[in-house]
C-alpha cells in the first residue's frame, strides 16, 4: 500500500526508537545518515553496499536526464518505478539484522523527475499564478505521482528568495518576496505531504549569491537575513515541513552546512523544528574543498554533523568518516544517536516500518495530472503589454510562428525535467495550430537558436513574417540539458565550449540578462515590417525586454510553462483564456540596476536609465479592467482588518489578484519602500462586484503610523490610507 503520514502514537515509537537504537551498532546508525544516489547502482553494487553499511536511503533511484544518462528507454516507468523499489526494500528488510526499511528521495521542484511523470511550470510560473488554492492541488499531485512510484521524500518546494536573475537557479524558487514565496512554498508542500514528506530547499539565503555566482557567499547581517531571506522558511516550518535541506552557500563567512546558529539556535529551538535535515549533495565535502574551513575530510564530517546535519546526501562523507570521527572524539555517540532518532521517526510516522512496500500503481488519473498542467500553465502567463491586438480571432487568414522557442519542447520544460517521449510536450506552435479554423495558414520558422550565432535564418524569418497577417515571436531562454554537456558531481551543468540551446539552468549563471546569441537582432529584423508582432518570452528568469516592448504590439512572458505550456499560451492568444498571471520577480531595464525589487528603499535615478523596473512585482494585465473601492479598515486587539470591493467594469469574465501592502513610515531600522502582506486571486464576472477581505497580525509591528495600500501591483496602488497602532 502506499505509505501513509498518519502518525502513531509520539510514546509507542518513542519506545520503538529506545529498543532499536539499542540494538544498533556504530556502523548501523551511520549507515541510517547515509543517502547514496541511486540511479547508478546494479543489483550487486546495491547488495554490496547494504550488506556493509545498511543505508537509510537512497536518492533519484528514479531520476532520468542526461546527468544520470537514463533515458525514456532506458529509466524506470511508473510501474517499473515501484517494482525496483518493492525489490530493493526486500532485500534491506530480508538481509538486514535489523530489518530497518529504507526510502526513496527523489526530485519534485516542477513534477517528479522521471520517465513518464507530470511537467508543471517551474517555480518562477507557480509562483505568477498567485494562487494558493491551485498550486495546493499541484502539490498533492506530485506527490501522489511520487509516492506511487515509492517516494518517500520530495525534494521541494524551492523557495530560494531571489533578487538577481544572473542566478541561474532563479527558475526554481517563487521570486523575490518572502510572504509570496511562504504562502505559495506553504500551498506546495502541504499537498506534497499529502503522501510524503516535502523537503524544503535551500537553507539558506542560497538564492542571494554574490556576483549571481551559484554557491557563492551571501554577505548579509542576522537583520536583514532573519527579516527577509528566513521568513518564507520560518513560515513552512510553522505550517509543518517534514524535512530541510542545507544550501552550499556561506552566509557571512559560515557556511550553511556547518552553521549551528543556523541549524540548531534557530531551525530547532527558536521554530521547533522536529524534521530531519538533508545536507545538499556534496556541501559537507564542500566544507574542505571549496569553503576550506575544514582541513580535512574527518572535521568537514564532524562540522556538519556537530551542526545538525542529519542525513548526508550522497553519503560523501558520512560513510567514510563519521565512525573514525566518533572513535577520535571530534563526535559524540549522543550527538549520532540524535540524528539516528530523527530519521527512524520519520519513518515510523510515516507507517514505513508497518507498511513497506507500495502497490503497483493505477496510471488512470494522466488525463487528470495533464488538465492540472494546463490550468497552472494559463494562470502563470504573464500580459505585459497589449494595444488592443490581443485576444486574436481564430479565423485569421496566416499567422507566422517565429523563433527558437516556437517549437522545441525541452525549452519550455525548465531545469530538473526528464526525458519526454514524442508527443506528450505541446509547443506555441502546436497550440497555434490545434487553436486556428483550418483555413488559417500557419507558417513556422525558427529564425536563430537561443545561444548558436551560426545557426540563424533570418532571411525565411522575415520572408515568413512579411507574408503573414500577424507575426508571433518566440524567443527567450533555455534550460535543456543535453547529452552532450559535462556535469559536476553535484549534477550541476558546466559551462563549456559545447554550445547548447542551454543559457539557464544550475551553473548556467549569466553576467548579462540579455537575450542569448541573435535573438535581439531577430527581433529587430521582424519589427522593421511595420506588422502587427506579438512577442512571447519562455524564461527562465527575467531577461531583458527593453526592445520587445517597444516594438511589439503585445508582450507575454512564461517561465517555463511545462508540457501543457504550448496550449496555455495559445488559450490566452486567442483568448479562450483571460490572462491573469503577475510577475514574482521585478523586470529590470538594464542587468546594471540588478538587484532592483519592489520593497528596496526607493532609490535615485541612473544617468543612463531610470531606477525603477520595466515591469514591476506584482505587474499583469488582463482583458478587461477592474474597478476598486470602499477600503474600509478596522484595528482590533491583535490584528488589522482590511476589506475592499472589487467591480468588474470590463467586457471580460475574468480573475484579478488583489494585492495588499503595507508601508511602516518610520521604524528603528530603516524600513522597507512596502511589504506585500496579502493576496487573493479572484474570478468575477463583468458587472459583479467581489467583497475582499484581509488580516494582518500586529504582533511583529513596532507601535507607530502605517500605510494600508491596496492596488493590482506595488507600483499600480488603487487605494490606500494611513493607520496609527
Amino acid at each position: 500500500m502506499t505509505v501513509s503520514c498518519s502518525a502513531p502514537k509520539t510514546d509507542d515509537i518513542d519506545k520503538k526508537i529506545d529498543n532499536l537504537l539499542s540494538q544498533m551498532t556504530l556502523t548501523e546508525k551511520v549507515g541510517q545518515l547515509c543517502c547514496p544516489i541511486g540511479f547508478n547502482l546494479d543489483d550487486e553494487q546495491y547488495q554490496a553496499l547494504m550488506d556493509s553499511l545498511p543505508c537509510g536511503g537512497f536518492w533519484a533511484v528514479l531520476r532520468a536526464d542526461p546527468w544520470s544518462q537514463k533515458t525514456v528507454e532506458t529509466g524506470p516507468d511508473a510501474v517499473e518505478s515501484a517494482l525496483l523499489f518493492n525489490k530493493m526494500q526486500r532485500y534491506a528488510m530480508e538481509n538486514s539484522r535489523l530489518k530497518i526499511p529504507i526510502y526513496f528521495a527523489e526530485e519534485c521542484p516542477h513534477g517528479l523527475m522521471a520517465v513518464d511523470a507530470t511537467v508543471y511550470p517551474t517555480g518562477l510560473g507557480m509562483a505568477a499564478t498567485w494562487d494558493e488554492d491551485l498550486l495546493y492541488k499541484v502539490g498533492d499531485a506530485i506527490g501522489a505521482e511520487a509516492a506511487g512510484r515509492g517516494a518517500q521524500f520530495a525534494y521541494g518546494p524551492v523557495i530560494d528568495l531571489a533578487r538577481d536573475p544572473r542566478w541561474s537557479r532563479v527558475e526554481e524558487g517563487l521570486g523575490e518576496d518572502p510572504y509570496l514565496s511562504g504562502v505559495l512554498g506553504g500551498a506546495v508542500m502541504k499537498g506534497l505531504q499529502t503522501d510524503l514528506a516535502a523537503t524544503v530547499k535551500h537553507f539558506a539565503a542560497y538564492g542571494a549569491p554574490e556576483g549571481g555566482h551559484n554557491g557563492a557567499a551571501s554577505q548579509m547581517g542576522r537583520h536583514q537575513l532573519l527579516t527577509d531571506y528566513l521568513v518564507n522558511y520560518e513560515m513552512l516550518v510553522k505550517a509543518g515541513a517534514k524535512s530541510i535541506m542545507t544550501s552550499y552557500n556561506a552566509i557571512d563567512g559560515v557556511p550553511c552546512t556547518a552553521n549551528s546558529w543556523l541549524l540548531q539556535d534557530v531551525l530547532r529551538d527558536k521554530w521547533g523544528f522536529k524534521g530531519v535535515v538533508f545536507s545538499d549533495l556534496g556541501s559537507i565535502w564542500a566544507l574542505h574543498s571549496t569553503h576550506r574551513t575544514a582541513e580535512n575530510q574527518l572535521i568537514a564530517t564532524a562540522q556538519a554533523i556537530n551542526a545538525g546535519v542529519d542525513i548526508d546526501l550522497g553519503a560523501s562523507n558520512y560513510g567514510k568518516y563519521l565512525a573514525e570521527a566518533v572513535k577520535c572524539g571530534l563526535v559524540t555517540m549522543t550527538t549520532v544517536d540524535e540524528a539516528v532518532r530523527r530519521v527512524l521517526r520519520f519513518k515510523y510516522e510515516t507507517g514505513l516500518f508497518d507498511h513497506p512496500y507500495i502497490e503497483i500503481p493505477d496510471q488512470a488519473d494522466v488525463a487528470t495530472r495533464r488538465t492540472l498542467a494546463l490550468q497552472t500553465a494559463r494562470e502563470s502567463v504573464v500580459l505585459l503589454k497589449n494595444d488592443g491586438i490581443l485576444p486574436l480571432k481564430n479565423d485569421i487568414r496566416s499567422i507566422a510562428v517565429i523563433g527558437p522557442n516556437a517549437d522545441n519542447i525541452y525549452n519550455q520544460l525548465g531545469d530538473y525535467t526528464a526525458p519526454q517521449r514524442p508527443g506528450e510536450v505541446v509547443t506555441v506552435f502546436d497550440g497555434i495550430r490545434s487553436h486556428v479554423n483550418p483555413s488559417t495558414k500557419v507558417t513556422y520558422v525558427k529564425g536563430c537558436s537561443i545561444r548558436d550565432s551560426q545557426d540563424a535564418n533570418f532571411g525565411e524569418a522575415v520572408k515568413a513574417a512579411k507574408a503573414a497577417d500577424v507575426t508571433v515571436l518566440v524567443v527567450g531562454g533555455s534550460s535543456a540539458r543535453d547529452f552532450k554537456t559535462s556535469y559536476e558531481s553535484t549534477g550541476a551543468a558546466v559551462v563549456n565550449d559545447h554550445i547548447s540551446d542551454m543559457d539557464c539552468g544550475e551553473g548556467y549563471d549569466r553576467v548579462s540578462i540579455e537575450l542569448s546569441g541573435l535573438q535581439e537582432d531577430l527581433i529587430k529584423e521582424i519589427a522593421k515590417l511595420h506588422k502587427p508582432l506579438i512577442i512571447v518570452y519562455i524564461e527562465g528568469r527575467p531577461l531583458l525586454k527593453n526592445t520587445a516592448n517597444e516594438v511589439a504590439n503585445a508582450l507575454l512572458t512564461a517561465f517555463y510553462p511545462g508540457e501543457q505550456g504550448g496550449n496555455a499560451i495559445a488559450d490566452v492568444i486567442f483568448g479562450d483564456y483571460n490572462p491573469a498571471g503577475r510577475l514574482p520577480i521585478s523586470q529590470p531595464r538594464n542587468t546594471g540596476q540588478i538587484p532592483v525589487y519592489y520593497s528596496q528603499p526607493k532609490p535615485h535615478d541612473y544617468v543612463e536609465c531610470e531606477s525603477t523596473p520595466l515591469f514591476c512585482f506584482g505587474h499583469g494585465l488582463s482583458y478587461t479592467e477592474f474597478e476598486y473601492s470602499n477600503l474600509i479598515i478596522n484595528k482590533l486587539s491583535d490584528i488589522i482588518e482590511i476589506s475592499v470591493d472589487v467591480r468588474n467594469i470590463g467586457d471580460y469574465h475574468g480573475d484579478e489578484v488583489v494585492q495588499l501592502y503595507l508601508r511602516d513610515e518610520y521604524a528603528t531600522i530603516t524600513p522597507a519602500e512596502k511589504l506585500l502582506k496579502g493576496f487573493k486571486r479572484v474570478f468575477i464576472l463583468t458587472n459583479e462586484t467581489k467583497h475582499i477581505t484581509f488580516t494582518i497580525p500586529t504582533k511583529n509591528l513596532e507601535p507607530g503610523e502605517f500605510t494600508i495600500m491596496v492596488g493590482a501591483s506595488s507600483d499600480d496602488i488603487r487605494l490606500k490610507e494611513k493607520i496609527t497602532i
